[in-house]
């Protein structure tokens, strides 16, 4: 689950910046015939936290996948790569100031019923998003869309907004057919009463239409056979909702083609008819040592937090989370723009630790680490974590008192900022290093770590600098020096980015894991 202000908490089963300078993506060029020689049939096996297939209303894993597969959105991330965005029904232009985005649709896109897209469609689709007040609705928050002629649409923004076209690649902000959702109760505000037509119909340009759909059980998707980008190999998709063991039985079974949501210990001895594609998620589970003092004055001591990060045996956190984990370099996932090199990661110092402690004054008092004690990420459970974390800090003599608690009560602990010690961990909104901003004095994880405004001021400076954007050079550069000192002497201490493990029959190709929809039905193929 994705422990934000923002939006609703999500459970995650299994489970950035902007190149202004774009390229073409070729997924969404080039017109196929409206055929298919197979009916092939391709059965994915995923963990549901889906609540609805209305892209307007959508914010969950399974239902990006989903959507992914249904509507097409202006730009998108070609394969596994959310760093950068390129083109997708349209190409962008950005001002200088971040502030005027410039969307053109290119070529002609044609939504499943043969209508043609245009600037209308995108308009009404995105104000449709804003209007709605859903889930995915801050995405545009504080965005402005008008049309500027029949294949033009501007963005503006009173703020600079650097990370805008990384957002436009999530398929939240897919483009809906204007006409026939209006005509089944859709409008740009509240009273819109389209989600049960799009529940049970599609109403998109991507490669696939929506067959069925049983938000507990079972999801049918059917070839768009007026879609304008290259046909898919598999005409009809199944995603089932299994959970995770039951999933690895299935992929060796051969019941189904694809297993998502497997653990980094059940990706293991598959065999050789299952291929096990393993990645660092976007997910990273960190500590937040609290700086209030009022809270605790021992671990609003800075030197004390040194010590804290100094006493962390980090390989060893790595090792027991299992295939496809690796070290946090920082607060920011290693696949987004502004990632720390492994370099420039923490390093356990057991010796500096102890010094450090006794400059500080700790005298062996007792300090609790809380964390929810019924969360599973990845197939890892915080439980497990927590108790090695108590372990490490013993040996550089640090007493912590492990506080678990159910996740619906912790929760309100680590919002309020009244946690000593928490163990948590942070899924992005969206892949652009914008969404870690909130890291900083004053923001609001920073708050939950009893970090005020103004109690950093050299961070807050480095953190003022990164929110204006620039070129992706820029940017890098500004959100490397921000996670460096953050690191140095921020109250976060990055430990693990969850392995996600995807596994499919050896025969299936084009398996990318994907930071925002997981994987790309429409690229898989077979031998």
């Amino acid at each position: 689950m994705v422990f934000r202000s923002t939006k609703k908490i999500r459970v995650a089963a299994g489970a950035a910046a902007v190149a202004l300078a774009l390229l073409v993506a070729g997924c969404s060029s080039g017109k196929t015939t409206n055929t298919n020689p197979t009916s092939k049939t391709l059965t994915i096996n995923k963990a549901f936290d889906l609540k609805t297939a209305d892209p307007g209303r959508m914010y969950e894993p399974t239902g990006e996948m989903v959507d992914k597969a249904l509507y097409e959105t202006l730009l998108t991330f070609k394969g596994g790569d959310v760093s950068k965005v390129v083109p997708g029904l349209a190409t962008l232009e950005t001002s200088a100031d971040s502030k005027k985005f410039t969307l053109t649709l290119k070529g002609t896109h044609t939504f499943s019923d043969g209508t043609v897209m245009s600037a209308d469609d995108v308009v009404f689709s995105l104000q449709r998003v804003i209007g709605l007040k859903g889930n995915p609705s801050f995405l545009l928050a504080g965005v402005t869309v008008t049309k500027k002629d029949a294949k033009t649409v501007v963005l503006t923004t009173d703020t600079a907004t650097p990370a805008l076209p990384s957002i436009l690649a999530n398929p939240a902000l897919g483009i809906l057919n204007s006409k026939v959702v209006k005509a089944n109760g859709g409008t740009i505000d509240a009273s819109d009463k389209a989600e049960k037509y799009l529940n049970t119909h599609s109403a998109g340009s991507g490669p696939y239409v929506l067959n069925s759909l049983d938000l507990s059980s079972k999801v049918v998707l059917t070839t768009n056979l007026k879609y304008d980008g290259y046909k898919p190999v598999y005409s009809r998709v199944v995603i089932q909702n299994v959970e995770g063991a039951t999933q690895k039985i299935n992929v060796q079974g051969g019941s189904a083609d694809l297993a998502l949501d497997l653990s980094g210990t059940q990706a293991q001895g598959l065999g050789s008819s299952v291929k096990v594609t393993s990645d660092p998620s976007a997910n990273v589970i960190f500590l937040l040592v609290n700086q209030n003092p009022s809270i605790s004055k021992i671990t609003s001591n800075p030197v004390f937090l040194k010590a804290v990060k100094e006493s962390i045996d980090y390989s060893d956190i790595v090792s027991i989370a299992g295939t496809g984990t690796s070290q946090a370099t920082g607060v920011i996932p290693s696949m987004f723009l502004g990632a720390l090199k492994s370099a420039d990661a923490l390093k356990m110092d057991a010796a500096a630790a102890k010094a450090d402690l006794a400059k500080s004054g700790y005298k062996g008092e007792t300090v609790k680490l809380s964390f929810p004690s019924d969360l599973t990420l990845n197939g890892i459970e915080f439980p497990t974590i927590a108790q090695r974390i108590q372990s490490q800090l013993k040996t550089t003599g640090i007493t912590i008192d492990l506080a678990p608690a159910p996740v619906a009560t912790e929760l309100d602990a680590y919002r309020n900022g009244t946690e000593a010690i928490g163990l948590w961990y942070w899924g992005p909104d969206y892949p652009d290093p914008s969404d870690y901003l909130v890291f900083t004095p004053g923001n609001v994880v920073g708050l939950r770590s009893g970090w005020a405004a103004g109690a950093n001021p050299a961070i807050s400076k480095l953190a003022d600098a990164a929110a204006v954007g620039g070129s992706n050079s820029e940017r890098q550069t500004q959100f490397e020096d921000l996670l460096k000192a953050l690191n140095q002497s921020g109250p976060f201490i990055p430990l693990i980015q969850p392995g996600n493990n995807i596994a499919a029959k050896s025969s299936i190709t084009g398996v990318v894991y994907n930071a925002v929809w997981t994987i790309d039905i429409a690229s898989l193929g077979s031998k």
